[in-house]
């Protein structure tokens, strides 16, 4: 089964099969997060709130992508 995203993952940290960071929920929408690589302390803040915004450094990680959604979202493996 695949994980779903949600509202709820807004703020959560993405990290890579191994453990490492690579950024915050910054929103969700259709099954899809667009993660913010480098966000600010205010842009922390806001996702952690649900106020997350979308810009232009975002990348898109999709359903597909992930291996599961705890307290982080974490990817698979095999990329």
């Amino acid at each position: 089964m695949t994980a779903q995203l949600t509202d709820d993952d807004v703020g959560k940290t993405v990290v890579d099969a191994e453990g490492k960071e690579l950024g915050i929920v910054a929103t969700v929408e259709n099954g899809r997060a667009a993660v913010d690589p480098n966000p600010s302390l205010a842009e922390q803040v806001l996702a952690s709130i649900g106020w997350g915004g979308e810009d232009e450094e975002d990348y898109v990680v999709t359903e597909d992508m992930l291996e599961r959604v705890d307290a982080d979202v974490v990817l698979r493996g095999e990329l």
